[in-house]
């Protein structure tokens, strides 16, 4: 290979470099597989006609070094807790740091309250998310700001496991922006100022995360009222008024 040919294949490796990987064993092939039949399975999986009443639902949230996880941010953390209903199951839940060799910014852990110290000792993003799915197993998966969540999950399933990620994830503004006067509220304090929700802890992942599943109980005896029932009647509702 002559000289830029070397150049080019050494760019490419660094343009492409995978930090979940970096410095990780090979990976579980029971892990793998686990995961994949759970991705596999959710696609048969039908929550739409279910009532929200009996809706199995996995609220989480996670913090990050930063928005963009194709640019080279990672997964801190990830908090998570069982929602059936209007009833949030606090003795049902989930959190976990993850491991990272590459130290988050100054900021970063000024905002999370998470040390590098701690993070280097902490399970590796494939043992971390394997736990998690067998936490959430098929449930819905509900976020505060969800697109942020499903980034980084598409991302890290692809990069350790090479497959997609198939849950169904929803924003908590799916039905927040069907209650007045809720649908001009964005932010997490203003969610949680609206319905009295102690905002002590946050930016923690687990206590995000039950925030974003008291606004998420909150809203369903609301939505019902209104007439719907299951996530079926929102996505139609939604559909219509396009």
């Amino acid at each position: 290979m002559n000289t830029m040919g070397s150049w080019i294949k050494q760019l490419s490796g660094m343009m492409t470099q995978n930090r979940y990987t970096d410095g990780l064993s090979e990976r579980d092939p029971a892990k793998i597989a686990y995961i994949r039949r759970l991705q596999k399975a959710l696609k048969q999986k039908d929550h739409l006609s279910i009532p929200f009443s009996d809706l199995p639902v996995t609220v989480f949230d996670i913090e990050t070094t930063g928005f963009y996880p194709q640019k080279g941010d990672t997964v801190l953390s990830i908090g998570a807790l069982k929602v059936r209903g209007t009833h949030v199951l606090e003795h049902e839940t989930f959190y976990s740091l993850i491991k990272t060799e590459q130290p988050p910014s100054d900021e970063v852990q000024k905002i999370t309250h998470l040390s590098h110290e701690e993070l280097i000792k902490a399970p590796s993003p494939e043992e971390v998310l394997h736990a998690f799915f067998h936490f959430a197993g098929k449930d819905t998966l509900v976020a505060h700001h969800a697109g942020h969540e499903a980034k980084f999950m598409q991302h890290m399933m692809w990069s350790l496991f090479k497959t997609r990620f198939e849950h169904r994830i929803l924003d908590t503004s799916f039905l927040t922006k069907l209650i007045k006067p809720m649908e001009k509220l964005t932010t997490l304090e203003e969610c949680c100022t609206h319905y009295g929700i102690d905002l002590t802890n946050r930016h923690h992942a687990y206590h995000d995360a039950v925030m974003a599943a008291k606004i998420w109980s909150q809203c369903i005896p609301k939505v019902e009222k209104q007439g719907f029932s299951c996530l079926k009647d929102v996505y139609s509702h939604l559909a219509s008024v396009r």
